[in-house]
């Protein structure tokens, strides 16, 4: 006699049906199921976080530089002296939206460029330590630091790496400091 306690031991695609559910239901049901797992398993990969991270930092840096070319634009007292007097207005502003846009692309593509690289290596060195601690994220910052140097030389190569895995270092402290207990 099997003990009275225990849960039936069914096998995923023998397990009863909830109420109204038919065995093409099932089959949907479990098909949705696998894709969520492989969809799940392909987002928490490594190149999947270095591109979400470069879209994200591409975002960022176009962003950054739209906000900042707002305040980039000479004065009325300047624009009579360079000799811009001459354009329509719809020149000017096309011009200037040219412009803006070029700068927000080359901002936003530094910014992927260095997002991407810094979590792809943080995913990295976190899935081969398997721990996720400050360490991940300083070693991550000194890598990218360099590689992001290398090409001024060796000696730019480490001073990058430092000054990156102490930036690193200092976001990760912030982020992981003990909540405040005056809430």
């Amino acid at each position: 006699m099997p003990f009275q306690f225990s849960a039936p031991f069914l096998r995923p695609d023998q397990e009863p049906l909830p109420p109204g559910w038919t065995p093409d239901d099932r089959t949907a049901f479990l098909q949705q199921q696998k894709w969520a797992r492989i969809g799940a398993e392909a987002i928490h990969s490594c190149p999947a976080k270095a591109v979400m991270a470069s879209g994200m930092g591409f975002g960022l840096g176009a962003f950054i530089s739209l906000m900042s070319a707002s305040f980039a634009y000479e004065d009325p007292l300047l624009r009579s002296q360079i000799g811009v007097g001459s354009r329509t207005t719809t020149q000017k502003t096309m011009e200037m939206f040219k412009d803006m846009g070029r700068g927000m692309y080359r901002s936003g593509r530094g910014f992927a460029k260095v997002a991407g690289l810094f979590s792809g290596i943080e995913c990295v060195i976190e899935s081969y330590r398997a721990k996720n601690d400050m360490v991940n994220g300083t070693s991550a910052g000194f890598v990218a630091g360099s590689i992001l140097a290398y090409s001024q030389g060796p000696r730019a190569a480490i001073g990058g790496g430092i000054a990156f895995a102490l930036f690193s270092l200092g976001i990760e402290m912030f982020l992981r400091r003990e909540p405040s207990d005056d809430d």
